[in-house]
């Protein structure tokens, strides 16, 4: 058996695997990567396999230059390898870009292992909007990195023509999923005390999320950000007339959506917006711009509006069926995306 035909041979369905998940991603932070990789690792190992995810709060950290909530493992080679022997994956999945994704992919190199790596974030524009570093030069590392392995999971179309169109390889599918029985539609009498209409945003509170695009406009009712990040303190200063809650999670994060009239979605940077899904689950129809992300999940115009106006999404989005947002949001689940993700992974060598 050839290299190639190596690094191109897909895990079977049949036989239990050990899988390793290297994330600079993990907890205890709150994104949609962190969500993403707990809800497939607890899928795969009620299929049966052994799944393990190494993170940064294994390791000494240093605080993420511009964003010291997010902790970045610090010199971790050694330790990491150590780990990995521990272990003894028979397939491994790098999830991010990070300290740890570099020093993971650096030994699978060395070791002539095969991995598959994840594309989740979109760097090369938080980049931009944090230091004015030009995307193209981001995008050449992050070819780089990625191209290095047997595949790189991408979770739309128009994010993996993307890729293949930037000079990615062997770019592969895998959608994402949402918990159906905890968000899910009902009653919630949080921010009760607001006026209503209620528009909410909810995820971190950063400057690539592009949130000051839906401060900035002039809606009726109440205007809520539940999460954190760090342009919260400078948001709350500039715009006093919006409610932030802070983060919230599990119950809590369903109780927020169910309260809320629409799902405010500004970024223009996401891969995907996970919060899409929940929102939707929850019965709560979304605005959004139409870009990558929004334009792939938002199917359904009964179940949300995507507009280039997005105060006009968001008026026109009042009008939506909160039926629809959640039978929309029935059609992912993360069986479904854990079967997907798994069936791209690809085999260590027997023995290696």
């Amino acid at each position: 058996m050839s290299e190639t035909d190596l690094l191109e041979r897909p895990a079977t369905a049949a036989a239990p695997m050990r899988l390793l998940m290297v994330s600079d991603a993990w907890t205890p932070q709150v994104n949609g990567v962190v969500r993403t990789l707990a809800a497939v690792a607890d899928e795969l190992r009620a299929g049966g396999d052994v799944v393990e995810v190494i993170g940064p709060d294994r390791f000494p950290t240093m605080p993420m230059p511009s964003y010291p909530e997010i902790r970045l493992a610090l010199l971790p080679r050694l330790r990491l390898a150590k780990m990995v022997d521990a272990f003894g994956p028979t397939a491994i999945d790098i999830a991010t870009e990070g300290p740890l994704g570099w020093a993971m992919r650096r030994l699978c190199i060395r070791r002539g292992w095969p991995f598959t790596t994840s594309f989740h974030t979109r760097f090369p524009e938080y980049l931009q909007a944090r230091t004015r570093l030009p995307p193209r030069l981001a995008w050449a590392v992050l070819r780089r990195f990625h191209n290095a392995g047997a595949g790189t999971f991408a979770a739309t179309a128009t994010l993996q023509e993307e890729l293949r169109g930037r000079g990615f390889t062997h770019v592969r599918p895998w959608t994402r999923g949402v918990d159906l029985a905890l968000f899910r539609p009902g009653q919630a009498d949080d921010f009760a005390d607001l006026p209503r209409p209620i528009f909410l945003y909810a995820g971190r509170v950063a400057v690539e999320k592009n949130i000051e695009a839906f401060l900035s406009l002039d809606l009726p009712g109440s205007k809520v950000v539940v999460g954190d990040g760090p342009q919260r303190a400078e948001l709350q200063r500039r715009f006093p007339a919006a409610h932030f809650a802070g983060w919230r999670i599990g119950e809590e994060l369903a109780r927020a959506y169910r309260a809320a009239d629409v799902f405010v979605f500004p970024s223009r940077t996401d891969t995907f917006g996970l919060v899409l899904l929940e929102a939707m689950a929850c019965g709560t129809p979304v605005a959004a711009f139409p870009v990558q992300g929004p334009i792939d999940v938002v199917t359904d115009p009964r179940a949300g509006v995507l507009d280039t106006d997005l105060r006009a999404a968001c008026l026109a989005a009042l009008a939506c069926s909160r039926d629809a947002a959640r039978a929309h949001a029935e059609g992912y689940s993360w069986p479904a995306c854990a079967a997907a993700f798994r069936a791209g992974l690809v085999h260590l060598p027997v023995g290696g």
